[in-house]
């Protein structure tokens, strides 16, 4: 039995590839909008427990051109796109 589960294991990716790939797709939309030198701060916080993913963003980006709660929306919706995304290519 326990052979079958670590072969289940192998058919999709691991928490912290899901986190790695989750955080990874929030930075880069915040960056794709807005300069490094804009952005005082950012946090991203990704959790991946049971099968739920949890995004979380932080962004103060005083001096910015574009609307951050915006940016933050967006950059959610890229992480979670992006662990569809990688769940798909375990299939």
């Amino acid at each position: 039995m326990s052979g079958d589960h670590a072969e289940s294991d192998e058919l999709r990716p691991t928490n912290r590839e899901i986190i790695d790939t989750a955080s990874d797709a929030a930075e880069g939309l915040v960056f794709s909008r807005y300069k490094q030198s804009d952005v005082t701060d950012l946090d991203v916080t990704v959790q991946f427990e049971e099968g739920t993913l949890n995004v979380d963003v932080y962004l103060n980006a005083p001096k910015a051109n574009h609307d951050p709660e915006q940016i933050v929306t967006d950059a959610v919706s890229a992480a979670e796109a992006a662990v569809d995304e990688l769940f798909a290519s375990y299939d």
